[in-house]
């Protein structure tokens, strides 16, 4: 008995002089490769039909609290592409949002005129590595995002912060921090992709009204905010969301506030 030599298991082949037998209708035989094995489907994709391949990547970023559902809300910190945040608001809403940042895997450089606010933070979320950076204003040095390593600069400087020298890069989100608005507040909502406002006065909120293009009934709930709560928007969109603190952060931060 002549035997052929396969990759799998060797499988005796016919007799000498005698013919081989004929390949199924429709199979044609392959050699060197097995045994023929079940017939499925092949896994590939045509030209037209590949524009449906996607993944879901659109729902990863910080937990910013629950929406008016009760449904988690995301904000995403960690882009491909330069992502400006404002934030009218106060610093509690800014640290948890850099804490829970760190959670994901980012790093934090912050850029304040009051570095004692945010000591005791960075002190907290350093633990064996250098999470969290705290700058003087105008001294941040450039931070090397990469996908690997994505970055937020939360920039803590006031209601007329001056142009920071590190700005909106891929994978590098940039958070302006504002206690209430100001005259620098409508070029920078202006340019920025979302904008939170927390409480603020009613002239205060018809200023915000016209500059992120509000309904009535929005600009009258401004005044009447919660601690807390944020409303999330952009020119075309927008969602309250309730922030609530873990354990861990209001053991660090204390208990929500919209006045530091």
């Amino acid at each position: 008995m002549a035997t052929t030599t396969y990759t799998g298991t060797p499988v005796a082949g016919p007799a000498a002089g005698t013919a081989p037998a004929p390949a199924a209708p429709g199979r044609r035989a392959r050699t060197g490769f097995g045994l023929l094995g079940p017939r499925r489907g092949r896994h590939e994709l045509s030209a037209a039909e590949f524009d449906a391949l996607a993944l879901p990547v659109a729902d990863d970023g910080v937990v910013i609290g629950t929406d008016e559902h009760g449904a988690p809300a995301v904000l995403g910190t960690g882009r491909p592409v330069p992502f400006d945040i404002v934030l009218v608001g106060g610093v509690w809403t800014a640290q948890v949002l850099a804490l829970r940042a760190v959670g994901t895997g980012a790093r934090v450089a912050v850029e304040t005129g009051r570095r004692q606010m945010w000591t005791a933070l960075a002190q907290a979320a350093n633990t064996g590595q250098q999470a969290i950076t705290l700058h003087d204003v105008g001294r941040v040095p450039p931070q090397g995002p990469a996908v690997h390593s994505p970055v937020l600069v939360v920039r803590d400087c006031g209601v007329r912060p001056p142009r920071g020298r590190t700005g909106p890069a891929p994978w590098q989100s940039v958070l302006t921090l504002l206690p209430y608005p100001g005259p620098t507040t409508p070029r920078l909502t202006a340019r920025a992709d979302v904008v939170g406002i927390q409480r603020v006065s009613p002239d205060e909120a018809r200023q915000l009204g016209r500059a992120m293009n509000l309904p009535p009934h929005d600009v009258d709930t401004l005044s009447t905010l919660p601690d807390g709560v944020t409303l999330w928007c952009t020119r075309t969109s927008r969602t309250y969301v309730t922030m609530q603190p873990t354990e861990p952060e209001t053991g660090l931060l204390g208990a929500a506030r919209r006045m530091d």
